[in-house]
């Protein structure tokens, strides 16, 4: 098991990539803590890890709340007594240029896709620091190495959670805590059927989505739960500041 005994959390774990993930690490060996904002989604999580005879925890967190976040990183080392990695995947969208855009959702988007980031890995890296040093992968997006037209919030929030990811990186390598990110494509989640279903032509939308990549094709969830697996686990200890792009070739063009 590539993460036995591992204490991992992961925020936005009740649905698509989170959960995908959350189950992964479980399998593992993980003890994975279930961090998401709606309580049926995050306990139905959890209740299909234990189904399989593993262990989880799920903890009701809005990750844009400071008190929240801290409270829930205390719960988490109270309850396992260490804290080996986070995930950071939480994450909302928005449409909109510089003008159009409304300024609480611009607010709305950046407290939850980076100032969420951020709040967790500012209470979580002591906890790693005091049990020898830990791991941090950021769930970004190709959205944030290119930008995208008329998303300007999203663009901009995904740009700036790699940037935490590299000064992190650089700041506490000394500590043995690692920090990468990974910037998955448009992947087959509910925030992307979401969007298609809203679309003129939802058939015709999803073709171009995949037709500007050489894979021609979305991704898969697992895709980019495997990519976080790898950087979450022993199996990279000299990667940190690393962007790993899992977009099946968009951002090579």
């Amino acid at each position: 098991m590539r993460l036995k005994d591992k204490v991992a959390i992961i925020t936005g774990a009740g649905a698509g990539m989170g959960r995908v993930t959350a189950v992964l690490f479980s399998e593992e060996g993980a003890r994975t803590v279930v961090v998401d904002i709606d309580e049926k989604a995050g306990q139905e999580t959890v209740d299909m890890i234990r189904a399989k005879g593993q262990e989880a925890l799920f903890i009701s967190t809005d990750i844009a709340d400071v008190s929240q976040v801290s409270s829930m990183v205390r719960k988490v080392t109270e309850e396992y007594g260490r804290l080996d990695i986070l995930v950071n995947n939480a994450g909302v969208y928005a449409r909109g240029d510089v003008v159009s855009i409304d300024e609480k959702l611009w607010d709305r988007i950046m407290n939850v896709n980076l100032r969420g980031a951020f709040l967790c890995c500012k209470y979580s890296i002591p906890e790693m620091i005091r049990n020898g040093g830990g791991t941090i992968v950021n769930v970004a997006s190709e959205c944030g190495i290119g930008a995208w037209k008329n998303q300007i919030v999203y663009n901009v929030s995904k740009a700036g959670l790699i940037f935490l990811t590299k000064s992190i990186a650089v700041d506490f390598a000394s500590k043995n805590v690692r920090a990468n990110c990974v910037c998955p494509g448009t992947t087959e989640t509910p925030l992307a059927a979401a969007y298609f279903a809203k679309q003129p032509d939802p058939e015709k939308a999803r073709r171009d989505f995949e037709e500007i990549r050489p894979a021609n094709r979305l991704g898969r969830p697992e895709e980019t739960a495997y990519g976080i697996l790898y950087l979450a686990s022993d199996e990279s200890p000299y990667a940190t500041g690393a962007v790993l792009s899992i977009d099946g070739g968009y951002t090579a063009q």
